[in-house]
């Protein structure tokens, strides 16, 4: 039996309108990226809190903004091409359901968040997708809350094709009144490694020179460039392996080590860039940015990358770096369930608006 498709429903407080998304991840495949029924469809890369701004300068911008009429109809839904999701839909909700198509652009960032401190309040820098359905005479006007219905959405890429590159990285080290140099070589076993997955690296030291080889150490190391209005670097590890293998001079090494890069045991570092977050889910470190050659870097607004990195000690510290990829493979298709998101109240607290509470309808 296949697993289900969950679709998610949301209502306005009004139940003047109701959104149904067959989804809440959108896959940017480089070339094309899934399509979304929608009402307001926006993208904002925000750097930080709304009351941090000052002399007129926001921390935060809208990527991409547009809204669609939907009600009445600009066009006869029957004679429009409608995907399965649709068409269930449809069959089940009758005659007071209206479909909607977009296609993203293919410029747009996929859906990253940088990790908040445990002291930090409030909105965090992130880029995020949001759709939006609303009734009012136009579509200008200021939105009424109580006829709105707002749904968080990501856009995300799933890892392509593994290429039969295997990366690797070798140098020679000479040193001052040593004869023959240090050579050392890093190599993975591929260049794409999912959410989850070990990682193994091989490392081979040939030590010719007159000094000793000690505390050697691996990691993997998370770049994530923040391209709008700073244009910061991070650089932080997210998996390390410190060994007490030592290479004395005129021997050698050959060792297989195993690095875990996973959230779990980094859930209090602040800074680290991850995947979007949904509420009532959990999300991963994020993935790297596969960006297309033809699209402006400067609009992406974060971009991630991963790179093992090998350190060791010979009278002071030498290291070589390999990158790789960290990515989700792509799922299998699923059929198809609701998933409901009420608003309940409970001794005076009010989960609404932003706050989703999942249930299977």
């Amino acid at each position: 039996m296949s697993p289900k498709h969950v679709v998610f429903k949301k209502v306005s407080r009004d139940k003047s309108v109701t959104v149904y998304m067959a989804k809440r991840d959108f896959v940017d495949h480089c070339d094309f990226v899934d399509p979304v029924v929608y009402v307001m469809l926006s993208c904002t890369f925000r750097y930080g809190r709304q009351d941090m701004d000052v002399m007129g300068v926001a921390f935060r911008r809208d990527l991409f903004l547009v809204t669609r009429q939907v009600y009445p109809e600009l066009q006869d839904k029957e004679k429009l091409t409608h995907t399965k999701i649709q068409q269930k839909l449809l069959r089940k909700l009758g005659n007071n359901a209206f479909p909607f198509f977009f296609e993203f652009p293919d410029n747009l960032p996929c859906s990253i968040t940088l990790q908040p401190g445990l002291s930090d309040v409030g909105k965090k820098c992130a880029v995020e997708f949001e759709v939006k359905a609303f009734c009012g005479e136009n579509q200008d006007e200021k939105i009424d809350k109580q006829s709105s219905v707002r749904l968080t959405i990501r856009k995300i890429q799933f890892s392509p094709e593994d290429s039969k590159l295997l990366p690797s990285a070798e140098t020679t080290f000479e040193f001052l009144m040593s004869e023959k140099p240090l050579h050392v070589k890093l190599s993975l076993p591929k260049e794409t490694f999912y959410h989850g997955e070990p990682l193994k690296a091989n490392v081979e030291i040939t030590n010719s020179s007159s000094r000793n080889i000690k505390d050697i150490s691996l990691s993997v190391e998370q770049v994530t460039h923040v391209i709008l209005y700073s244009n910061d670097k991070y650089v932080k590890s997210v998996a390390k392996e410190e060994t007490s293998d030592s290479v004395p001079c005129g021997t050698s090494l050959k060792q297989e080590y195993t690095l875990h890069p996973l959230l779990a045991y980094n859930k209090d570092r602040r800074g680290l860039a991850l995947d979007g977050r949904l509420k009532h889910e959990d999300t991963n470190l994020a993935s790297s940015s596969i960006v297309k050659q033809e699209v402006l870097k400067e609009v992406q607004g974060i971009l991630v990358s991963y790179k093992v990195v090998l350190r060791m000690v010979a009278s002071g510290e030498v290291s070589l770096e390999v990158p790789f990829r960290l990515m989700h493979p792509k799922p299998e298709p699923d059929d198809m369930v609701f998933e409901e998101f009420k608003r309940a109240y409970l001794k005076g607290v009010v989960y609404g608006d932003d706050d989703e509470s999942p249930t299977d309808a």
